[in-house]
């Protein structure tokens, strides 16, 4: 793509009148909604290679939205003193290096580096996600920051639709036929270093692509000034969590993030019982698509209905939506076990942008320090999933999706209580 002179963005009451920054920031939210739905096709991989139980394999999802965690609030502080662009860049070189890390990962054959490989690359999609969420409320007017959010989660949901499916092809394709129970020592190492990689591989492209973006927005870095609020120490942005408002909806985004990614990770092992779609892996991992297909789809209706109706009481209904659908499949068998399990997707998929708008109103140069708040409660991802899997291992996976449904419950109670604007 051709760029444009890197003119300095024009800043108006009404927002950063930069459209071409948007265009970037869509891509932005293209890779990091990827990169990280191919965690719910390594699952499954590591799963069998490794001889996991649910709780085990569900690590996956700790080590790699810990990160979130960790590194949200120094993100924050990046971007406060290097501005939107140089921080994306940094961190997609930061994705670049956790891609890489996959080499010595396979060649070791350990579970535990490839989590740290994963902590790494959700380390660097941390930072690019802090600048991304108030970026895209910047570009444009602050009337209509749900509706153009939501639109940005679309092309995240274009990424998780698509970064699956080819995955699974790629990663899931080549499981030999041999069982790894049956093998140990020596036999065992390298049985797990020639199965992984087909992951190193995978990653290796993405790291290429990724130093490739970097580039393009490191040319950009100069063309936004700087409207960022520089208010002195970082841990200040934990005071933004006293605003009922804002906590509220940062133990929502705990919560959403921690129930969307346990029944992602729990897809393809949920279809290929015999009492649903009774079907292999790689086949299953088709269906993940349709799960996150359904977010994408969901989120451009979204853009729309968002301009018309309380984006709080759209919140309500759809996390409403989503208790009735695990209900559906939690006491049903065959295709409606299946097929309503993966129609949850569509349910979340205006919950993350409405939430942060929701949360974020009125915060106004202090939106980096919220984001980065808020970024930090993505850690729901690491903590939901795993204990996800530890009743799933003490029950059954139909029993265990009673955890997202409990935060299904308190994301539409925050609907209702934030279905007027925020005063002041």
């Amino acid at each position: 793509m051709a760029l444009a002179p890197s003119a300095p963005a024009d800043v108006t009451g009404e927002g950063v009148n930069a459209p071409d920054l948007q265009i970037f920031v869509f891509a932005l939210f293209f890779i990091f909604g990827g990169i990280t739905s191919l965690n719910d096709v390594i699952i499954p991989k590591l799963k069998d290679l490794f001889t996991l139980n649910y709780f085990q394999a569900l690590l996956v999802q700790s080590a790699f939205f810990a990160a979130y965690f960790i590194f949200s609030i120094p993100a924050a502080a990046i971007v406060r003193k290097a501005g939107y662009m140089r921080s994306a860049s940094i961190g997609l070189v930061i994705m670049t290096a956790g891609c890489l890390l996959f080499i010595p990962a396979s060649q070791s054959g350990t579970f535990a580096v490839f989590l740290f490989a994963l902590f790494v690359l959700a380390a660097g999609i941390t930072t690019v996600q802090v600048v991304a969420n108030p970026l895209i409320s910047l570009l444009g007017k602050p009337a209509t920051t749900s509706s153009r959010l939501t639109f940005a989660q679309a092309f995240n949901s274009l990424g998780t639709t698509i970064f699956p499916i080819v995955g699974g092809y790629l990663i899931l394709g080549s499981l030999a036929k041999v069982d790894p129970k049956t093998l140990s020592g020596a036999a065992l190492d390298a049985y797990r270093t020639a199965e992984t990689q087909v992951v190193v591989n995978t990653y290796l492209a993405l790291a290429l692509a990724l130093v490739i973006v970097a580039g393009v927005v490191w040319t950009r870095r100069n063309r936004l000034p700087n409207v960022v609020e520089d208010s002195g120490s970082v841990l200040r942005a934990f005071n933004l969590l006293g605003r009922p408002r804002f906590g509220f909806g940062a133990a929502c985004i705990f919560l959403y993030v921690g129930a969307e990614v346990a029944i992602g990770s729990l897809i393809v092992n949920y279809l290929i019982q015999a009492d649903v779609f009774a079907i292999g892996a790689v086949a299953a991992s088709t269906y993940v698509g349709f799960y996150w297909g359904g977010a994408m789809f969901g989120r451009f209706i979204g853009t729309v209905v968002l301009r018309f109706v309380s984006p709080g009481l759209v919140l309500a209904a759809v996390a409403t939506g989503s208790i009735t659908l695990i209900l559906v499949t939690a006491s049903t068998t065959g295709q409606i076990a299946g097929w309503s399990m993966l129609a949850i997707g569509l349910m979340n998929a205006i919950m993350f942008p409405t939430i942060f708008s929701l949360a974020s109103e009125g915060l106004g140069k202090r939106a980096a320090e919220g984001s980065g708040i808020i970024a930090m409660a993505i850690v729901g991802g690491a903590v939901i999933p795993p204990l996800t899997g530890l009743i799933a291992d003490a029950s059954t996976l139909r029993f265990a999706l009673i955890l997202p449904a409990a935060c299904y419950a308190v994301i539409a109670a925050y609907g209702i209580y934030a279905r007027r604007p925020a005063i002041g």
